[in-house]
């Protein structure tokens, strides 16, 4: 059993950065791969990015790419979300996800979740 708590969300301008950070139960930690989704008001939950349990691979769907990265330390338990140049459409609930074997980006492949931290990205 995994237990993820995100934190750092809240509320930026076009053009900030943000970090937001996920820290998980367990002492098997870097056995999962781990991911961020977000789900923005009134459209389906996406995929933006995953790490491996090594942190040596990593994924992004293509509207973040150059300027999210994502992170892990094993030795903390914890993933991160370095967000920058954010974008109004960046706006949603980011969830952190784990699950035991490869990175994916099919949410119903991921077996723990998280409560998810809001986001808001003003003009």
């Amino acid at each position: 059993q995994v237990q993820l708590v995100e934190s750092g969300g809240g509320s930026a301008q076009a053009g900030d950065s943000l970090t937001l950070s996920c820290a998980a139960s367990g002492r098997t930690f870097s056995m999962y791969s781990m991911a961020w989704f977000r789900q923005a008001p009134g459209k389906e939950r996406e995929f933006v990015t995953a790490i491996s349990g090594s942190g040596g691979t990593t994924h992004y769907t293509d509207s973040v790419k150059g300027r999210f990265t994502i992170s892990r330390d094993n030795a903390k338990n914890t993933v991160s979300l370095q967000m920058n140049s954010l974008k109004p459409e960046d706006t949603a609930v980011y969830y952190c996800a784990a699950r035991r074997i490869g990175i994916t980006t099919i949410g119903t492949m991921y077996d723990y979740w998280g409560q998810g931290t809001q986001v808001t990205v003003s003009t």
